[in-house]
């Protein structure tokens, strides 16, 4: 058993000021694999502080220093590999060789990314030829609450602290308190780095005490808030009123639209999408349309591959899914799944209750659902687990006006070897990212979304510029 009840607070581990004690639970084995505090408002006050201290300083470094600070860190990130795709792991059930290559491997990339981004970017610049006394000034937005979810620890904390870092921000970061484990070990990196204290800030805790507190705390300049669209409302609400600054990445509901000159192997890659990280990923194509010609075949080749698809312990080497992060969020997938039957979508693979053989552990069925409409609730919410939603479509333009029929915007694919439809699709597709053929998103391409999936960018420059304010200054000399 872990005890990790301090905090991060200028520069120093302390102990909370008021004890109140919650267990990590390992979602492999529903047992407590450690114990943390939960941070109260007398914490937050004391973490908000010391970043507003730093600030004065931190803020007004240059480029050059901060990249020393950044690329030592990194450095120190690449020896505490293991450590950290072990804890990874242990809190939140990703398999060993997941949790290495892309859990821990996705931090690692935002942190490289970070540092090239820093380098060429101008912090200062003239306005333009015609005005030469005109600049502007990209500074940084100050004091940030950095809110982070438990799906993609590290590819998550990295897309907020390194851009936070790097633009002269300083921050306190409260990680999930479902999956605290890995984003500590990069607190202890940062401290090992000797960043000045109080630049980086780290209070665990829950949404309802510890993030109300920091969202809510006049303060604070900036939040920046991944997580789910009810919270992302909430949060909002408390930026609002003193005008906070405000980047959310938020819900999806992704469409994968296969047309039927797909290459061969993109039904089994958009269900293989889906099922990843056993579903938990917002950008999930969790909704694929299938053109009719070929909608009968997609369905016995998806009943096929999600039947054979391997569940399996997440200490085990392999390509498996492990169990999802917790009881609660087990219950919520189950009884959606049994609302997609009881909605009378079309069992095909899968289904209500736990692989055979793993009884114990947060364990779901890959499941496949036939003949879905967007009216079903399979269709409209988002599940957040090893569930695809099928459904056909005759024409081009029905299958765009589906795939629109959401309240979501994040990330929509099209598989097809038209290169021309390709344009007219990614074009009426109304979401910030668009995947064709498997290609993928670029670590540094912007991600986030329209609609109800959020506020803002994060990675690469627009990952940077999420954390400064701009300033026009007239009589430059």
């Amino acid at each position: 058993m872990l005890e990790k009840k301090n905090f991060y607070i200028n520069g120093k581990w302390v102990s909370p000021k008021n004890q109140k004690n919650i267990d990590v639970i390992n979602p492999s084995t529903e047992k407590s694999c450690a114990i943390i505090s939960i941070g109260g408002k007398d914490d937050v006050n004391e973490a908000v502080l010391a970043a507003k201290k730093a600030f004065i300083t931190w803020g007004f470094t240059s480029k050059e220093e901060r990249l020393k600070f950044l690329e030592k860190l990194y450095e120190l990130y690449k020896k505490r590999w293991n450590d950290i795709s072990e804890a990874i792991t242990l809190e939140m059930g990703a398999p060993k060789d997941f949790s290495s290559k892309l859990q821990t491997g996705t931090g690692a990339s935002h942190i490289k990314s970070f540092i090239r981004y820093l380098k060429e970017f101008q912090f200062e610049k003239p306005l333009g030829n015609h005005a030469p006394n005109q600049r502007i000034l990209y500074e940084p937005k100050g004091v940030c609450a950095l809110i982070t979810p438990w799906n993609w620890p590290m590819n998550q904390v990295c897309l907020k602290v390194i851009p936070a870092l790097a633009s002269g921000c300083t921050m306190i970061l409260k990680p999930s308190e479902l999956a605290p484990l890995s984003s500590m070990i990069l607190a202890e990196l940062i401290d090992e780095a000797k960043f000045p204290p109080g630049v980086f800030n780290l209070v665990n805790g829950d949404g309802v005490t510890t993030g109300n507190a920091l969202t809510s705390h006049p303060d604070v300049n900036m939040i920046s808030f991944t997580g789910s669209t009810r919270a992302g409302a909430l949060i909002s609400q408390n930026a609002a009123k003193d005008f906070k600054r405000l980047s959310l990445e938020l819900g999806g509901k992704g469409a994968n639209i296969i047309f039927k000159d797909a290459d061969s192997e993109a039904i089994e890659r958009g269900a293989l999408r889906c099922f990843r990280n056993s579903g938990q990923s917002c950008n999930a194509p969790t909704r694929m349309l299938v053109e009719k010609s070929i909608y009968s075949e997609a369905i016995e080749r998806l009943k096929k591959y999600a039947n054979d698809f391997k569940v399996d312990d997440p200490n085990k080497e392999g390509d498996h899914i492990g169990p999802v992060i917790s009881e609660t969020q087990y219950n919520k997938i189950q009884n959606l799944i049994k609302k997609g039957i009881d909605e009378g979508a079309k069992l095909v693979a899968g289904g209500p209750g736990k692989p055979n053989g793993l009884e114990q552990g947060y364990y779901v069925k890959p499941t496949v659902f036939a003949d879905v409409n967007n009216n079903m609730e399979i269709a409209k919410t988002e599940i957040f687990g090893p569930v695809l939603s099928v459904m056909p479509f005759e024409s081009e333009d029905e299958a765009i006006q589906i795939a629109n029929d959401t309240p979501y915007g994040l990330t929509n694919y099209i598989q097809t070897q038209d290169a021309e439809k390709v344009k007219r699709v990614a074009k009426k597709l109304r979401s910030g990212m668009v995947d064709v053929n498997g290609a993928g998103i670029a670590v540094d391409a912007p991600f986030g979304g329209f609609k109800h999936s959020g506020i803002g960018r994060e990675a690469g420059a627009e990952g940077l510029a999420e954390f400064l304010e701009v300033k026009s200054v007239g009589g430059w000399s």
